[in-house]
Order: C-alpha cells, then structure tokens, then sequence
C-alpha cells in the first residue's frame, strides 16, 4: 500500500473507535488486526510450511472481509468492541477454510484470557522443574542451585527490566539441561537462551553478554561472582595476571615497573556492561591473551594492558596508562586490531598496514616477497606496487632473454599470504598494485577470475589498479590510450599530474615513430569497460587514482605515492629503501554525540589522546623489516579514522542519501581534522617535528583543503569538490608556522569491521548493512538489530512478532513493509537501497579535509555497465583518491519461509552475493561470487 493510499485509508475509518477490556476508547486500526491473523499464521506456518508472502496475502484478503463486516454493522460509524472484532477475525478464518490458524487463535485468545485472570489474582508461579545435578569443574555431583541461576540471569537483565523476561531465560535454559549436565553446559545454556531472544529485542545482545562474562569470570577467576563484587575482586586480579603473563614469557618485563595497585584502583568494573555479545566473544576467542589455550585476561585487564605497553615510553607512564585506558575501556577511542592483539607483548608489532615497491630484478621481486612473509607474520595487511617490473616478453639483458611479466611473481605473492596466516589469529593479506599503461594489465585484470589457466589466476589476493589522471582523461574524451613496459619507460612509474602527461606524451610520440619495441594501443574507453567489467565479475580490481593522492600529499618533496594499501585508506610515499608504515585507531563518533550534535570539546580531548597514543606507537613498534623502520622513525605518518557514521545519522534521524547526511558528513570530518592536526602540533611543540617535515606541504603553509588547488591546477573541468569550511583555520596554521607537525599524515579511514564490533557500533562511514541480519565472523554467527530502528519502531507501536518476520523475509529492509511510516523507511534504508552517488558525495565531502583517502565500500543494487561507467567516472570527477570493495545485489533473491524458532540463525548471513545479468553488453552475466561484508576470510573485515 501506498503513502497516499495508506492515508486515506486511515481518513476513512476515523468515525470508528475501539473499546478496549479495559474500557478505554481508542482509534479503531485494521493494521491490528492484520498482525493479529499473522502471529496465528505464523504459529502453524513451520508445521505447514507456508512462506511468508502466501501469509502476507491471504491476511491481507482476511482482513479486508473482518473490517468490511465491522463497517457494514455501523456504516455511520461508532465504537466496537474489542472482543466483536475477535470474534470476526474466528469467523473470517473459520469461513476461508484455515482451521488450523483459527484454532491457533483461539488458543491465543483463551491464553492471554487465562494471563489475565491470572495476574489479576497474582503474580505468575515460579518455574517449576524436576531436581537436576550439576557436575562442577572437579567432577563433584551437586544439584543445580535454581536461586543462584535465576539470580544469575537476573542480573544480567539488571537495568533492561522493561525489554527482558528473566523467567523467559530461565525456562528456556532449563529446556536444555539434564540430570548430570556439566557447570559450563549450563552456563552456555544460558547464553544460547538469550541469544535466541536477539532477535525479539536488542536488549537481548546485552543480556547475552552479560552471561558470556560470567563464563569468562568464572574460566578466569575459578569462581562465578556477581557483578558488584568485581569491583574488589579486579584490582588484585590486575596485578596478579600481569606478574603471570611476565612469568609466562607473553608480556614485555617492563610492564612489572609500573604501580600495578595503581592501575588496578584505576579499572572500572562497570566497564564491562557496555559489550554486545558479539564483540565479547570476539574479544574472547581472538584477543584475550591465553597459556595453552586458557584465557588469563578478563576485558578491563585487556585494555590496561594495551593502555600500558603504548605508555612505555612516558615519562609519566603510570598517570598516562590511566589516560589511555579511560579512551579505550569508554570505547571513545578504539586502536586498530595489531596493537590490540600485540600492545604490551614481547613482541610488540603494532601497525597496521605496510607498503612497498617492488624493484625490476629478480633480488628485488624475492626480497618484496620475503618482506610479505615476515610483515605478514606479525598482523600487518600488505599494498604491492607492482608496476615497476617488467611486462611479459621485455628483453632482459643477463639472460638475454624475455620475461615473464608480473603475473606469475604474483601467484608466488597469492601464496605467501595464504600460507602466513598471522599467527594464526587472522588470515595473511595482500593486495597488488599495477598503473593502467602497463603492458600486462589487461591479463591482471583477470588475476581473480575462476576460468582460464589456474596458474595465472590469485583467488587469495586483492588486486587494484592504479589509475592517472591522463587515462581518466582519454576516457572521457574517448581517446587512444598506450600501454607499455617499465624497462623501456621507467621514469613513469615515478611521475605524476603534469610531469608524468608531459613524458607520458613523449613516450607516445616515440612509439608512433617506432622507436619503443614494446607497446599497444587501443581506445581507452576498451580497456575502462574492462575494468568496470571485471570489477563487477570478480570484485578486483579496486579502482584507485593515483593523481589525487600524489598532487594532495603533504609529503611530495620526498617521493612518490606509487600505491595504497591492503584496505585503499593509506597513501604514502614508497621506494627500494622505504617500506611506508601506518598506524590506526578510530574515534567513535555516536559516543561524542550530545543533543544531536557532535560535542567539540570532547571529541578535541579524545583526539588529543588518540594521536599521542598513535604517535607512541612508532616508537614502540617492533619492526620485523629495518626498511620500515627507518621509513616511519623518519616520516612518523598515523591514521586517525572514525567510525559509527551512520549511528550518528540515526540519532539524528537523518537518512544517508539526503543533502543533511552530506553535509554532516562535511562538518564531522572537519572538525576530526581540525583537532588531529591541532593535537600534531602541539606534540611537536613537546617531542619536535618530524626528520622530513622541511619543504613539505604543512611546511609551506598548504593544509590539506589548500591542496584541492593543486589537483584543480592539473586537472582543470575534471574536478568537482566543494572547498566551503565552517571551522577558523587561522589560529592553526599560525601554530603549524610556529611549531610544525609531529607526523606527517595524521588522518585516514579504515574499515574498523572488527573494532567497531568489538565496541557495537556501524563500522566507519558504512552506512546500514541491514536492518536485521546474521553476521559471520572467525568468532562463529550473531543476529544483529538496528537498536536505533527499534527504538522508534516501539514507539510509534510497531514493533512485534509480525515486524520481526517480515524484516526477516525483505532481508532486513523496512521499504516493502507498508504500515512503517515514510519517514522511518527514509530514516533506516539499507546499504541496497541507498544510491550510491550519496555515498559518493558524502566521501567527496570528507576527502576535503583528510590528508590520505578513505576505504569507500560502492553498494549497487542493479548493477549495469552504465551505472557502474557513471558512478565511478562522479568517483573521479569528485576527488577520491580512492575506491574499495563493488558490493552488487543480486537481481533475484531466494524464496524464503518463515518460522517461530530461531530461525534467523539459519539464513544466510551478509551473503556473497551473485552477480545479475544485465543489459549492457559490456557486463558479463555471471554467478562469480563478491568478497562478503563479514566474510571469515577477508583481513579487512577483520
């Protein structure tokens, strides 16, 4: 039913009201009782099998005949009964033939008579169940203790009394035990009780975690102990896992030098009421540190211990361990997965991510490749330039003989990855760079296609190409594009806007004269369709653009920017001596929120900390290839990112594609960079500026908005970015004149799929997966609901049963439901339904003030050629560096059934999603599969 429909609908049954049991008088809605008829639906369809559209259709003609009823009775209008309408809706299935449904409903009628009666004499009989023994940790038999897991789940409801039913955990739980079950048995009965219940309400997530810390308290401490006595039992608990993890060979001997009973004091047990189920178990399974696979480190514990190893430094360690923890255990700030797995530790490799370029011989490639291995080994995600390296069948003077090009190094690279598996915690990877005029990228655009020679192909690697402007440039002028191999035109590799048109130009003319042996021409516009098409077969390669991210970086005078990163958010200058190094950590914006705004002043007190935390890191860093040391102690460069984006949009009740969210977009990141580059000088002002500050970009009065000019200047009618601020620059650039900068780049935003769990918010600037959906991770599945959308769901009186299966069948979307109203579907679409362009727009906005890129997920829901050609082509035309992950939705989707048991847990969760065929003859149909949001296997959502 339409908006209009749907109101004139409601116009009409205005002179008609309810009477309820109770007497009230209330506005008589035909809504009701449609979901009255599908919750009797909805209890017979798993013994019948019926889908969930056959439901919606015949409650839609049932309902239909009981309000013609109702009105035919008063056609002047009037107030009916509450049990008048009950009995039409018995009538109404008793004369369709659907007796099962009618008799469900009379038993839910005569149930909820029977509640009734009941609570008015007295409060529900406790739940009552045969004597069960229990069999502890030593193996002693004893029967279950009811009072002590009813106070348990109790507990854990503390504070979510109005959404939760403890009793219904309790009843549930005890569905599952049996005489001589173990103590763990029993717990984990509990977590999977309310676990089921997720689904229902989002407070059901807390409930669940709560019990989960009980399981880990209790794994830890030997004993289950209730929540407020934490607060004495975590101080002395503190200082003795420090001292066993010391003793264990796990954590750096330093750490005993601190005042241990200090920091203790310092923990807030309280802290640990804040997790959601899944980023507790994911916290439990992949970071927590074990000896022989028993956990020693409990939540509050963890992020001291991180807090700590990035103070080592400080001269006033203990004070500054305090102020680290506070960001992080608030989940104001959360650092990148690295240093949380490995702060603290013997063996402490804290960044994120590693660039290099490979050089064109045959030491060079294997060197790069051994590099890999040991940066992989530690959890750092990889970015290859490749572009140096000769093309297939180059001349090679030792041997005089051809090469074999890139393409099969690469295979050896695929490799590599996938066997250094990063200690087990996380999966190697990798991502490969080649510039669009090299000989051999039209066969790496097909590195991750499932035909052709296997031997050619890397199903474990990322791919992406790295584009000049020129290239753009013949595309959009539907000119002749060259490709050719380095070891005839080396100097490309290394020049960029004016410079690399000038020699690109020459190299052209030389080949038109016959002097270049190696070259290929075709029509720009050939090979861009092939891009487009392979990107949307495959997934690979990313598009990345290399202008931008050279013509806008602070650190030009010191080299060229030949690739980004694993994730496509790092962009920094690499060589045969430099491996580029960033470190991460993101700020949570939803928590720097306060009356739907962002509070400045907070958010200028946690990025003052974040970057101090951030920069320690170079300094503490364990480097497992000198060249990256050198490259950071010199260059200094972290990446501050944000996340929760779409959190702050939904508390704002402002949809992701509207000018409002653009805009939020604008000033959010404005005010992020204004107090990054602010908490940069001032730790210059402290510590000094970095070696290779002089002649750089901040050097010569040029912030990163000002250099929007400078790709402006190269690129003339091909650029479209707005350059307004809102914030006064001027005091800073004053500060940055006085004192310079402590890092060379500060800013970037990364994916945060993994931290973002850990704390429960939206990961980075995604917007809306799904409204409810199953995550997968390495930790195992997790139902997860839009809390926001509930929140405004239950208080417009639209959350229940019925909504929950009806998200469940439209995948999470509110659009096809009619009864929620406009504004909320707005307010709530999903990533599919949400035109790209606004995700675009938004990023162009914060690219404005970011001095390296953003991973910019594309979501496309019907893709074609045409579509993805003006997308990507707004991509450059806007000025992102960078592109990520072409997530495409299938043109169909599979039939599903609905169901009262859980079954969510049973649907796929974030699907790998197959391409449609389309139109379009330069878009392949095709049943490859994309890269998943929560695949396990992918480093980035990781």
């Amino acid at each position: 039913m339409s908006t209009s429909v749907a109101d004139s609908a409601r116009q009409s049954y205005a002179n008609y009201k309810t009477i309820r049991r109770n007497g009230a008088v209330v506005d008589f809605e035909p809504s009701k009782i449609s979901v009255a008829m599908s919750k009797a639906f909805l209890a017979v369809s798993g013994q019948r099998g019926l889908s969930s559209a056959r439901i919606r259709d015949e409650v839609a003609v049932l309902t239909e005949q009981v309000v013609s009823a109702l009105l035919r009775r008063k056609p002047e209008g009037g107030a009916i009964h509450i049990e008048e309408i009950q009995d039409q809706v018995e009538l109404a299935l008793m004369r369709s033939g659907e007796h099962e449904v009618a008799r469900a409903y009379v038993l839910y009628r005569e149930e909820r008579s029977r509640q009734r009666a009941q609570q008015k004499a007295q409060a529900a009989e406790p739940v009552e169940v045969p004597v069960l023994h229990v069999v502890d940790r030593h193996g002693q038999s004893q029967p279950l203790d009811m009072a002590q897991l009813r106070a348990l789940i109790t507990a854990a409801c503390e504070g979510l009394e109005t959404e939760t039913q403890p009793e219904h955990i309790l009843s549930e739980t005890l569905k599952n035990l049996y005489d001589g079950v173990s103590v763990d048995e029993v717990n984990k009965s509990a977590i999977l009780a309310a676990r089921a219940m997720i689904e229902q309400d989002p407070a059901y997530d807390k409930v669940t975690a709560r019990l989960l810390l009980n399981t880990i308290r209790l794994d830890i401490l030997g004993e289950t102990i209730s929540p407020s006595d934490m607060a004495v039992r975590y101080p002395d608990y503190f200082v003795s896992f420090i001292r066993r993890g010391i003793d264990a060979e796990l954590l750096d001997e330093r750490l005993a030098e601190y005042d241990l009973p200090r920091l203790g004091e310092a923990l807030q047990p309280e802290r640990d009421n804040q997790f959601g189920y899944l980023g507790l178990q994911t916290l439990f399974d992949r970071y927590f540190l074990h000896i022989d696979g028993q956990r020693i480190e409990m939540p509050q514990a963890f992020f001291m211990r991180v807090a700590m190893g990035l103070a080592l430094n400080e001269s006033d360690r203990n004070a500054r361990a305090i102020e680290f923890y506070q960001v992080l255990s608030s989940f104001d700030f959360m650092s990148s997965t690295p240093t949380l797995f490995n702060s603290g530790t013997r063996r402490s490799q804290l960044s994120s991510c590693y660039l290099t370029t490979i050089s064109d011989d045959l030491d060079g490639i294997y060197e790069g490749i051994k590099e890999n291995a040991l940066l992989s080994k530690f959890a750092g995600g990889l970015g290859n330039d490749w572009t140096a390296v000769r093309a297939l069948g180059s001349h090679i003077k030792g041997t005089n003989g051809k090469s074999q090009g890139v393409v099969p190094f690469l295979k050896v690279v695929n490799d590599t990855a996938v066997a250094v598996n990063q200690g087990g915690k996380r999966r190697g990877a990798v991502c490969a760079y080649l510039e669009t005029w090299h000989l051999d990228i039209e066969e790496f655009l097909e590195l991750r296609k499932n035909t052709g020679d296997d031997r050619r192909r890397t199903h474990d690697m990322n791919t992406a190409n790295w584009i000049p402007d020129l290239f753009m440039k013949r595309v959009m002028e539907n000119g002749e594009w060259t490709l050719f191999t380095p070891s005839e035109c080396p100097d490309l590799h290394d020049k960029y806007g004016n410079e690399f048109e000038q020699a690109y130009l020459a190299y052209e003319a030389k080949a038109a004269r016959g002097e270049m042996k190696m070259f290929k021409k075709l029509p720009a516009v050939t090979l861009w369709r092939k891009m487009l098409s392979m990107l949307f077969e495959t997934g690979h390669p990313w598009l990345t653009f290399k202008d931008p991210c050279n013509l806008r970086s602070p650190q030009q005078h010191m080299g060229v920017v030949h690739s980004s990163n694993l994730c496509t958010e790092i962009t920094l200058n690499t060589n045969e001596e430099e491996i580029a190094v960033c470190n991460l950590g993101s700020v949570n914006l939803v928590n720097h929120m306060r009356d739907g705004e962002l509070d400045s002043e907070k958010l200028k007190r946690t990025i003052r900390t974040a970057m101090r935390m951030l920069d320690n890191v170079i300094d503490i860093n364990f480097y497992p290839v000198q060249k990256a040391r050198n490259a950071n102690l010199k260059h200094r460069p972290v990446g501050l990112g944000i996340m929760g984006f779409q959190d702050c949009l939904h508390l704002k009740r402002v949809p992701y594609a509207s000018h409002e969210a653009v805009e939020f977009a604008d000033r959010s990141m404005e005010l992020v960079a204004y107090h990054a580059y602010w908490a940069s000088t001032e730790l210059a002002q402290e510590r000094g500026r970095y070696a290779s500050y002089p002649n750089s970009l901040w050097d010569r009065g040029i912030l990163p908005q000002d250099s929007i000019g400078l790709l402006a200047d190269t690129r003339g009618q091909y650029l479209q970015m707005d350059r307004s601020s809102h914030l006064d620059w001027t005091e800073l650039r004053s500060r940055i004149a006085e004192y310079g900068m402590r890092n060379s780049n500060c800013l970037a935003i990364a994916p945060t799929a993994t931290i973002a769990n850990i704390i429960g918010v939206s990961a980075s600037i995604e917007p809306t997966y799904q409204n409810l959906f199953v995550k997968s991770n390495l930790s195992g599945e997790f139902t997860v609901v839009n809390e926001y959308l509930v929140r405004d769901l239950k208080a417009r009186g639209l959350w229940d049963e019925v909504m929950v299966s009806d998200l469940k069948y439209f995948d999470g979307s509110l659009g096809p439901i009619d009864r929620v109203p406009a504004d909320l579907r707005a307010v709530y679409a999903t990533a599919f339904e949400i035109d790209p362009r606004w995700l675009v727009d938004a990023a162009s906005r914060r690219q404005k003030w970011i001095d390296q890129a953003q991973s910019l997920n594309i979501y496309m829901a019907g893709a074609s050629g045409k579509k993805l050609d003006e997308l990507y082509k707004h991509a450059w035309i806007s000025g992102l560096k960078t592109t990520y992950y072409l997530r495409t939705l299938a043109a169909t989707a599979a039939e599903k059934s609905t169901g009262r048991g859980g079954e969510l847990n049973a649907v796929p969760a974030a699907a790998s999603y197959s391409a449609p065929a389309v139109a379009e003859p330069e878009l392949p149909a095709t049943d490859m599969k994309f890269c998943s949001i929560d695949n396990p296997d992918c480093e980035s959502c990781q």
